[in-house]
C-alpha cells in the first residue's frame, strides 16, 4: 500500500495541497459532515452561527455583531481558511479588526511559519524589515509558497496595530519523521518540544482514513497484492500517518496555549487551514486535552453560483461566513521554467515547451544574474520579480551564459478581459 505520494502533499503545502484539494495540509479537504440537521440556505454574506456558542451546536442565520461579540469572550479564536482563496483571506482579515476593535490585547497565531523564523515574526512587527526582507528571512516560498499577497494585508495590519505575530508550525522534517516511523521512533530531543498528541476523536479518524484511502492507487484488474504486503502493513502506514496529522495540530495547539496564559491574558486569534478545525476536531481537540476547553471556531463556506441554497454542513464551526462565488480571475502569468538549487545565480534546470521563457530566449543552463536590472540571489526572488510583473510589459532578465552575460527581453502578454 503506497501511502507516500499523499505524505507528500500532506508535508509539501507549496506545491502539491493546491492540486489535491481533499488533503488536510491544504486545510481546504472536503470531508465527511456529522449526521445532524442542516441550517438553512446560506446567503453570500452573512453569518450562520451556534446561538449558544458551544461546538457542535445547530447554526442559525445570526447577525454578524452576534458572532464576533461571542468569539471576543473566547481566550483564543480559530479562523480557518483555503490558503489559495483570496475572499477567505479578505474574510480574515476583516474578522481581525472586528476583534481587535473588542480586544485591542491580541495575539495572532499562523500555521504559515515554522517556529525558527519567530525572531523574523518579531522584527517585522517591529518594523525593522521591508516587505521583500521579510518574505526573504522568513523562507516563504520554501516553506508556505502561496502566493505572499494572499496574506500580506494580515500581516501589514498586525505590523501597523504591533500585534504579535507567533509562528505556530514546526519543521516539516519532523512531520516527516513521524509520518515515516510513527511519533516513537522520533528522538525527544527532535520534536521541538512538541508532548505526545492527545488521541483523537473517532470521527477524525474516520475522516482522516478516507482522505488516506481515496488517493490510494488504485489497484488493476486481477491484480495481486505485493509480496509480503498485507492488511496490517495497510493498519501500519495509516496509523503512522495519522500520528504525522495529530502532531501537526498539537504543535499549533501547544504554541496557541503558551500565548493563552501569558500575561495580560491577551486574545489568541489562529490563522490556519480549515482541516485543522472543522468539526471540533484536530487543533481545538488538542487545545482541549491542554485545558482550554472552549476555542471559537471561525470558517468562511463557499456559496455555489450553481446551487440557490447551499447549505454549511452543520455543527461544522461555532461561526460560519457565507462567501459569494468566487470571482473569475485570470491565472498568473508563468515563466515556465524550473529553478535548481545551489550556490551563486539561479540556475535554469528545465524550460518548458512552448513557455514564455522558451519563447523569450532562455535556455537550460542559464543562470539568472539580474531581473530588472537587480542582483538576485535566489529562486524565491526570481519567484517574486516574475509574480509582480504587470501584464503587457517588458521584463529585462541578465543571465550568465558560456562565460558570458546575455540579456533576455521577456514580453508578457496583454491580460484578456
Amino acid at each position: 500500500m503506497n501511502w507516500r505520494p499523499l505524505l507528500l502533499v500532506l508535508l509539501m503545502p507549496a506545491t502539491a495541497a493546491i492540486a489535491l484539494a481533499a488533503s488536510l495540509s491544504g486545510g481546504d479537504a472536503a470531508v465527511p459532515a456529522p449526521r445532524a440537521t442542516p441550517p438553512a440556505c446560506a446567503v453570500p454574506g452573512s453569518w450562520l452561527g451556534s446561538a449558544s456558542g458551544a461546538s457542535g451546536a445547530p447554526l442559525s442565520a445570526r447577525d454578524a455583531s452576534q458572532v464576533i461579540a461571542q468569539a471576543a469572550t473566547r481566550p483564543v479564536v480559530l479562523l480557518g481558511e483555503r490558503h489559495d482563496s483570496a475572499d477567505h483571506h479578505r474574510w480574515q482579515l476583516q474578522v481581525l479588526a472586528a476583534l481587535h476593535a473588542r480586544r485591542p490585547s491580541m495575539v495572532i497565531g499562523f500555521e504559515m511559519f515554522p517556529r525558527r523564523v519567530q525572531p523574523v515574526l518579531d522584527r517585522w512587527v517591529a518594523g525593522e524589515l521591508s516587505e521583500a526582507d521579510f518574505l526573504r528571512l522568513s523562507e516563504w516560498d520554501q516553506v508556505w509558497g502561496f502566493d505572499p499577497q494572499l496574506y500580506l494585508p494580515m500581516f501589514h495590519f498586525a505590523r501597523l496595530n504591533r500585534i504579535p505575530m507567533v509562528a505556530l508550525n514546526v519543521e516539516r522534517a519532523l512531520v516527516r519523521a513521524v509520518a515515516v516511523g510513527g511519533w516513537d521512533s522520533v528522538p525527544a530531543d527532535r520534536r521541538e518540544g512538541v508532548g505526545r498528541p492527545a488521541p483523537p476523536p473517532d470521527a477524525y479518524v474516520a475522516q482522516l482514513r478516507s482522505t488516506f484511502e481515496l488517493h490510494l492507487p488504485t489497484p488493476t484488474a486481477g491484480a495481486t497484492a505485493p509480496p509480503g504486503r498485507s492488511r496490517t502493513d495497510g493498519e501500519a502506514s495509516f496509523g503512522r500517518f495519522l500520528e504525522a496529522q495529530l502532531t501537526w495540530d498539537r504543535a499549533m495547539a501547544e504554541a496557541l496555549a503558551r500565548h493563552v496564559r501569558s500575561t495580560g491574558g491577551p486574545l489568541v486569534v489562529g490563522v490556519m487551514g480549515s482541516g485543522h478545525l472543522q468539526f471540533g476536531h484536530g487543533v481545538p481537540h488538542q487545545l482541549a486535552a491542554l485545558g482550554i476547553a472552549d476555542p471559537y471556531v471561525m470558517m468562511p463556506f463557499d456559496a455555489s453560483a450553481l446551487d440557490a441554497c447551499a447549505k454549511p454542513p452543520a455543527a461544522i464551526a461555532q461561526g460560519v461566513f457565507v462567501v459569494p462565488p468566487a470571482m473569475a480571475v485570470p491565472p498568473p502569468v508563468r515563466l515556465g521554467v524550473a529553478l535548481g538549487a545551489g550556490e551563486g545565480a539561479p540556475r535554469i534546470d528545465q524550460v518548458g515547451a512552448g513557455s514564455l521563457a522558451e519563447r523569450s530566449g532562455l535556455r537550460v543552463g542559464d543562470r539568472i544574474a539580474r531581473v530588472a536590472g537587480h542582483a538576485v540571489a535566489s529562486a524565491a526572488e526570481v519567484t517574486a520579480a516574475i509574480r509582480a510583473q504587470p501584464a503587457g510589459t517588458i521584463l529585462p532578465i541578465v543571465v550568465q551564459r558560456d562565460g558570458r552575460e546575455v540579456e533576455v527581453l521577456v514580453r508578457f502578454p496583454v491580460r484578456t478581459p
